[in-house]
């Protein structure tokens, strides 16, 4: 018999679904080392809707190694960890950036 895998809930004082995914995508980008952690399986949830969760990335597996890093419901063909993605702007959900002082 497996083990039983064991899931940390992370709450964050975000308030939107874009600004929750910009957030987990920059821990996968900074953590990924951490082999522990499988970014791959990551949902989001509303606070009060637990229950209820959003896959952030598509996940889909490649015949060789690795996964595809795109969000959930992409457009257009799967890309690997070797493949440039393009940059998102850390914004924490708001509409801009804070200016920085």
């Amino acid at each position: 018999m497996t083990a039983p895998r064991w899931v940390i809930h992370l709450p964050t004082t975000l308030t939107s679904l874009d600004g929750a995914a910009i957030l987990a995508t920059a821990l996968r980008d900074s953590l990924g080392h951490v082999t522990a952690i499988d970014f791959g399986e990551a949902t989001l949830s509303e606070e009060d809707s637990q229950f209820l969760r959003t896959r952030v990335w598509c996940d889909a597996r490649f015949d060789g190694a690795g996964r595809c890093r795109r969000r959930d419901g992409h457009a257009g063909p799967c890309r690997s960890a070797d493949e440039e993605l393009p940059a998102i702007a850390a914004t924490g959900g708001a509409e801009e950036a804070p200016p920085v002082v």
